[in-house]
């Protein structure tokens, strides 16, 4: 994963960290807590702010909800496996959801404006994921067979591109193709009814 290279660190600081995780795994230790919020927050918010298009607001928000959660799930915590990754994980998927219900607003909001009423009264959760499968089912409808079949697998089903290459007896790179194909035709399907601005969050929804 590309952003690790934003979380490299030395062998006697990595040590460091192994011995702060296990203090606040087992013994709730709190300044253990403040040490590693110390030693990674600025980077995570650097991580942030690159994936949100420089959103500061966001990144400073975004960096203590990740580490709110690290405290919550200091039980779960893995001193073997990397700490940076885990944090970037959660940002990532964070974003991905406030992003997500951006677009909601907007797919929302243009259902209101073509029935002409209020006729979706529904709560956010009702009518969120039904509008984003909706009008994503029509782009991938528009695929052709093939194509459509080796996006399902990969983005709906999550087989690997050569678990899919298997399963269909082709190449791994023809199924990178289908699915760089797939991606950008499913990206100028939302241009052409959205902004770019929110083409660009909901590429981070469907990778």
């Amino acid at each position: 994963m590309k952003f690790l290279s934003y979380f490299y660190l030395p062998n006697k600081l990595l040590t460091m960290k192994s011995t702060t995780i296990l203090l606040l795994k087992n013994e709730d230790n709190f300044d253990a807590f403040n040490e590693l919020y110390r030693s990674w927050s600025g980077k995570l918010y650097h991580f942030i702010l690159k994936i949100s298009n420089g959103d500061t607001y966001l990144a400073e928000e975004l960096v203590q909800e990740v580490f709110t959660i690290v405290w919550e799930k200091r039980k779960e915590l893995d001193e073997n496996k990397s700490f940076d990754a885990y944090i970037c994980t959660i940002a990532k998927d964070r974003l991905i959801n406030i992003y997500k219900h951006r677009m909601v607003e907007v797919l929302y909001a243009q259902a209101v404006n073509q029935t002409g009423t209020e006729e979706y009264n529904k709560t956010e959760d009702d009518v969120d994921y039904h509008l984003l499968d909706e009008y994503l089912n029509k782009l991938i409808d528009q695929l052709p067979p093939s194509r459509k079949n080796i996006f399902i697998l990969s983005r709906r089903k999550h087989l690997s591109n050569k678990e899919i290459a298997a399963q269909l007896n082709l190449s791994e790179n023809t199924i990178e193709s289908q699915l760089s194909k797939a991606l950008a035709f499913i990206r100028k399907g939302i241009e052409d009814h959205y902004s770019v601005i929110i083409a660009s969050l909901f590429s981070l929804f469907i990778h």
